[in-house]
């Protein structure tokens, strides 16, 4: 198993994606700490822990109560966030504060509280949840696809500070995802079967991605499999970034 004997930690672990990697995680033999405000049930193997990222005392509070538990962390991965519909006149400041607090700040607040866990470990890893937007302008995504491009190159300032302490960093960018969020989004639609039509059109795969795909690409990174690879952003997103297929 990939991960047999690691300990990690995961922000936004009770849905999603992040549901997702803690289940990947503990099936390729982790320990993992699920840290999230309504964290998933815990196990033999998985330990909840509720925490804010827009905290610090929280993440502070959260790597104290996962280091007792675990003994230490070898693998954060920070996926927390929160998205955003919307052109740049839609938005009021609160929106854009509200969105960097969470989807960059909260970033920054967790890998401060568990660096220091981290640099104690012989195979330390952060993988950050990026997005496709990050690198792709979609519509009426312009809060949302700031804050991750921030993340982008938040990832890569990251692993040049790190590097030398044998801690990689890299962050995934997925697409669009069918996640509890885009669910929510669809529904709000006036026409929520239309939308999530139109959805899967622009996929040149022809679907939505899963949250285990994601998980995958960031199981891969956060292992030592991956230990050649640092300051990476790998895109899981049925090719939008690389390519387009015309439709009907």
């Amino acid at each position: 198993m990939r991960l047999e004997g690691l300990r990690a930690a995961v922000t936004g672990a009770g849905s999603g994606i992040g549901l997702a990697t803690v289940e990947l995680m503990v099936a390729e033999g982790a320990q993992v700490a699920a840290l999230d405000l309504k964290p998933p049930p815990g196990s033999d193997r998985v330990v909840p822990v509720e925490a804010d990222v827009t905290d610090s005392a929280s993440m502070e509070a959260a790597a104290s109560r996962v280091a007792e538990s675990l003994g230490g962390v070898d693998l954060l991965v920070c996926n927390a966030g929160i998205g955003s519909v919307g052109t740049v006149e839609d938005n009021p400041d609160e929106e854009w504060h509200r969105v960097y607090d969470v989807n960059v700040v909260g970033i920054v607040r967790t890998a401060r509280a568990f660096l220091p866990l981290l640099r104690r470990s012989r195979h330390g890893a952060i993988v950050n949840t990026a997005s496709v937007v990050a690198t792709t302008g979609l519509p009426r995504r312009a809060c949302y696809g700031a804050s991750k491009g921030a993340v982008l190159a938040l990832t890569m300032a990251m692993a040049a500070d790190h590097v030398s302490e044998g801690i990689r960093v890299n962050c995934v960018c997925p697409g669009t995802v069918d996640t509890p969020w885009v669910g929510r989004l669809l529904g709000a639609a006036d026409d929520p079967d239309r939308a999530r039509r139109d959805l899967v059109a622009r996929q040149p795969i022809g679907r939505l991605g899963t949250a285990a795909e994601v998980a995958e690409a960031i199981v891969y990174l956060a292992s030592p499999g991956a230990g050649y690879t640092t300051g990476t952003a790998l895109a899981i997103d049925g090719g939008i970034t690389g390519f387009s297929v015309p439709r009907g």
